[in-house]
């Protein structure tokens, strides 16, 4: 069954214009998800609107939404007046400029929803508008209305159709220097930082979004599947607590040793000594009795 378009109307540039629909590019199935009990009955319950000051339940036809213009004293707003508000952007993509979607900070991408032609007439026009943005390298940047909400977008090929992706505006968005500010400066060591580049470079690989799976989830699962056939719920695993570092540069050397598989790099060699011994793959134990060189303490 296709997924239902978040949102339907027209791409344009400048005077070429075609059908195009959003689709959601995040599944919100839940593979576990869990509804609410009468812990007595073990019935299903539901949730209701009653009014703030009689207690009584509410019917649908009784609700409306209200925005409040005083204190306590609320504008209703009936759904067909929603309807009716309508500006360009309700129903047209105009894409107004052109830049590298690169030059974008990733603090203001949002929600991304892939962007495809509405029908096979519109499939021309929107295949040149995405072919030239490919040629050129560029992302589109626009407006449409989403959720009741204007937002603006960019725009960019992916593939055989395009990829659309919400952005935050700048007054919504708190900037890296109103909490990075408390972070003292700190002189890194090379030394040190020579390590840290060896661990990196050993751990370095491509990204396989098939690799990530939900730990907990599976925890759940198998709750679910204990409690179901009348077994005890599995023990709980405690993440263990990491030790606190006394010794940065200890603490990089011993991150190193642990991959046994490989042999230290040229930099740790020189660094740590290793290079006038033959190497084992193992880092070397410091002798009984005599005191680490003083490093910075982390």
């Amino acid at each position: 069954m296709a997924p239902r378009p978040a949102w339907k109307g027209y791409l344009k540039l400048s005077l070429v214009t075609c059908a195009v629909e959003l689709t959601n590019v995040v599944t919100h199935a839940e593979k576990v998800s869990f509804r609410i009990l009468n812990r007595k009955t073990g019935n299903l319950v539901k949730r209701i609107y009653v009014d703030a000051e009689t207690g009584k339940p509410l019917d649908d036809d009784d609700q409306v939404k209200g925005y409040e213009v005083d204190n306590g004293e609320y504008i209703q707003i009936e759904e067909d007046e929603f309807e009716a508000v309508q500006i360009e952007s309700s129903n047209m993509m105009s894409l107004d400029g052109f830049v590298d979607k690169s030059s974008i900070q990733q603090i203001y991408l949002d929600t991304p929803y892939y962007l495809t032609p509405a029908d096979k007439v519109s499939e021309d026009a929107f295949a040149v508008i995405r072919d030239a943005m490919a040629a050129k390298k560029k992302a589109g940047l626009a407006r449409i209305v989403l959720y009741r909400r204007e937002r603006p977008v960019i725009v960019e090929p992916l593939g055989k159709g395009m990829l659309l992706t919400t952005l935050r505006y700048d007054s919504t968005v708190r900037q890296p220097d109103t909490v990075f500010d408390g972070i003292d400066k700190v002189k890194t060591d090379k030394e040190m930082i020579d390590l840290a580049e060896t661990i990196i470079g050993k751990k370095a690989g491509k990204f396989d979004p098939a690799e990530f799976d939900d730990k907990y989830e599976e925890a759940l699962l198998e709750l679910i599947r204990a409690k179901k056939t009348g077994r005890r719920a599995p023990k709980p695993k405690k993440a263990e607590k990491p030790s606190n570092v006394v010794n940065l540069f200890d603490a990089l050397k011993k991150s190193l040793a642990a991959d046994n598989d490989e042999k230290p790099s040229s930099a740790s060699k020189r660094k740590t000594g290793a290079g006038k011994q033959k190497s084992t793959g193992k880092a070397k134990a410091e002798p009984k009795g005599k005191a680490a060189p003083k490093r910075k303490s982390a």
